[in-house]
């Protein structure tokens, strides 16, 4: 096996097992720092052995196996009190684990575990998306929009209170799981959205992995939960989204903007399961149930997926939405997405003008400055459209969406073009 196979071999073990190697841990050492360091020494061990050893049969068993040893060795080291009938019970695996309570799926409950209360929600979030997503400490920072260091501090916090505090990492209980939802449902997204366009320039531009994983567990939280509205309406929306995903590169490998793709190639299947949940929604809602952003999202995504082209898209419907979602979350992120839909229902001027408005906010985030682009070419204001095609190129992690924005720019010739819708 050459060096290259070795490293292929190690990083997919890596992005399949790295969870549920975690999860194990945590409930067989109820130690979630323990867990995590151990998983961690075992992959290191991986790198050193397999090119000697060759790659085991069982990766995933391997490296299982490995990380437990690796825990009981540091329990060997840490523990004053040294207890040699419960290091043999431990070895030979006799001890009973703790009991998983109401959630049976071990990455479920991991995320459930790190999603305790007692931490703020940034916490919780950060925690989760690097145990149970595997996510490296700049992917979470660019999830955040926030520096690599800042958000290293977050989580080095959130550990330091854990330790301070004593919280226990138990199995949730039933009666536990309300308080949790919230930070439970933000993390599936975040990992959705990391595979939906990864952030890093080393990985594939768009994860399926990530997508599938985070709507498998989006679908057992759903079934957990089925009275849920948020978690209906999360599991909608990237039902809705993924359903495009067979149409998002070029053959080139370009990412390809809503506007541009072959809806031919948009999954059925997938858009009936989730316009489903969405009319199920608006049943409750109709029925006094108040909708939340998920909901609102999936119903946004809904209106997307029902139009046949993009100039058949109900934008005014899709900008009552963003109105309505805009009065229970005001984030920058929101009010940007806003400014698009209104340049398609007023035109590009107002959408530009509303867009100006977040310049002190989103000056870090790639999309803010794809999006002016696009607008200023739509009001011939080319040079400007250029300079901003070049921001959002320069920020934007995604080689694939880098290329997209450079073949946008580069066709930024000839006389200026007038309002185009």
């Amino acid at each position: 096996m050459t060096e290259v196979g070795i490293e292929e071999a190690v990083d997919r073990a890596h992005r399949d097992e790295w969870a549920r190697i975690v999860a194990s841990l945590v409930r067989r050492f109820g130690d979630l720092d323990l867990a995590e360091e151990a998983a961690a020494e075992a992959f290191a061990t991986a790198v050193e052995r397999w090119p000697d050893d060759g790659i085991p049969p069982n990766p995933g068993a391997w490296l299982t196996t490995t990380a437990t040893r690796k825990a009981i060795d540091r329990i060997r080291r840490e523990t004053k009190r040294y207890d040699k009938h419960r290091e043999a019970r431990l070895v030979y695996g006799t001890v009973d684990a703790a009991p998983v309570g109401v959630i049976e799926d071990d990455r479920l409950r991991l995320i459930f575990i790190c999603c305790h209360p007692a931490l703020r929600m940034e916490a919780r979030v950060a925690l989760t998306l690097r145990m149970v997503g595997g996510l490296t400490m700049p992917e979470i920072a660019r999830a955040f929009l926030v520096p690599d260091a800042t958000m290293g501090q977050r989580i080095t916090r959130a550990k330091a209170k854990i330790a301070a505090a004593r919280i226990p990492y138990r199995m949730p209980e039933a009666e536990d799981l309300p308080a949790r939802i919230s930070g439970v449902l933000t993390v599936l997204y975040l990992i959705f959205n990391e595979g939906y366009l990864a952030t890093g320039t080393a990985t594939a531009p768009v994860r399926a992995e990530l997508t599938t994983e985070a709507i498998r567990l989006t679908r057992m939280l759903h079934a957990l939960v089925p009275e849920d509205g948020e978690a209906t309406g999360l599991l909608a929306l990237m039902l809705l989204i993924d359903a495009r995903r067979p149409a998002r590169l070029s053959a080139a490998g370009e990412l390809v903007a809503l506007d541009a793709q072959d809806r031919r190639l948009w999954n059925d299947a997938l858009i009936a399961e989730g316009q489903d949940l969405v009319r199920e929604r608006l049943a409750a809602v109709a029925a006094g149930a108040r909708p939340g952003r998920y909901q609102i999202l999936a119903a946004i995504n809904a209106v997307h997926t029902s139009a046949h082209t993009f100039r058949a898209t109900d934008w005014s419907q899709i900008l009552a939405l963003y109105d309505q979602l805009a009065r229970i979350d005001r984030s920058p992120i929101v009010a940007l997405n806003r400014a698009i839909a209104s340049a398609e229902v007023d035109g590009a001027a107002a959408g530009l003008a509303e867009l100006e408005r977040l310049a002190s906010t989103l000056d870090g985030y790639h999309a803010f400055h794809a999006a002016r682009a696009e607008l200023l070419r739509r009001l011939g204001r080319t040079e400007q459209a250029r300079t901003a095609y070049d921001r959002a190129i320069q920020l934007t992690e995604n080689p694939a969406e880098a290329a997209a924005l450079s073949g946008r720019r580069d066709r930024l010739i000839g006389p200026p073009e007038g309002e185009d819708r």
